[in-house]
């Protein structure tokens, strides 16, 4: 009996030693003296590539900047590809995601989301010669989406019969729709509206309503790791209250842009 007594306090002894041993993962980044976000750098105004310097900017990258601005580390982007996201964040090869991540419920399973710093809306495109009045006509047709996004599942969902074809990012998806490979685009709003201004002059397209998807954008976190959670929640309630939240968006999405937009939403937890 002292044997088994002996055994089981020496196992608890193990486990107790290796969770101590584990650092948190806020102070592992405080530590290393950074943060490791990952962003797609192929979605504008989100995160893409300034044609001159080559150097990854939009949205996305801000909120990272100022996340890493509030740990007191410096910022290291790792541009990621969209099915690839969580595995990349799960195998801790990156410390955070900013990466046009959605949440939706199979997501939430496997990782954390922050509070929504972002509202998105997707939609699909047809171009103009085809005539389609509204996303009902899409019905048994052929329709592009990025491989392993909200945007793939929103089609498969919504439109009856639909044949998706993935691609690896919204440029490939757009030529797919300009060569008449597939008989509609399924992407951000955002997206789409930048192509529609971009193909007036040449290869028309129009924006079918209504939207297939309204989904919450938030930062994405390894499940577990409450203190960099909860810091990252802060930093974003903190960016609402000061009016830096409001800043980036109307930088990249408001009034004088492309797109034109003003920020009906505000940062606040998802509810799912």
């Amino acid at each position: 009996m002292r044997k088994l007594s002996l055994t089981v306090s020496l196992l608890a002894g193990v486990a107790l030693f290796s969770a101590a041993a584990h650092a948190d993962q806020l102070e592992d980044i405080k530590k290393r003296g950074t943060l490791v976000c990952g962003t797609l750098g192929i979605a504008e105004p989100f995160s893409f590539a300034n044609p001159q310097t080559r150097e990854t900017l939009g949205y996305d990258v801000d909120f990272c900047q100022a996340i890493a601005k509030s740990l007191g580390v410096k910022l290291e982007l790792k541009l990621v590809a969209v099915p690839a996201r969580i595995p990349e964040l799960q195998q801790g090869r990156v410390d955070v995601l900013a990466a046009n991540l959605g949440w939706t419920p199979e997501r939430a399973e496997q990782i954390a989301y922050s509070d929504s710093y972002y509202v998105s809306l997707t939609k699909a495109a047809s171009r103009r010669a085809d005539k389609l009045k509204g996303v009902s006509d899409l019905a048994g047709k052929r329709a592009a989406a990025a491989k392993g996004s909200t945007s793939e599942a929103a089609a498969r969902k919504v439109i009856p019969n639909v044949k998706v074809i993935t691609y690896q990012d919204p440029p490939s998806i757009f030529l797919a729709l300009q060569q008449g490979k597939v008989d509609a685009a399924v992407v951000s709003e955002l997206v789409l509206v930048k192509w529609k201004k971009e193909a007036e002059a040449t290869a028309p397209i129009d924006i079918l309503e209504p939207a297939l998807l309204t989904e919450a954008w938030g930062i994405g976190m390894r499940n577990g790791e409450t203190a960099l959670i909860n810091h990252v929640n802060s930093a974003l309630q903190s960016m609402e209250k000061s009016g830096e939240a409001t800043k980036i968006f109307d930088k990249w999405l408001g009034t004088g842009t492309t797109y034109n937009l003003k920020r009906g939403f505000k940062i606040e937890q998802i509810k799912g």
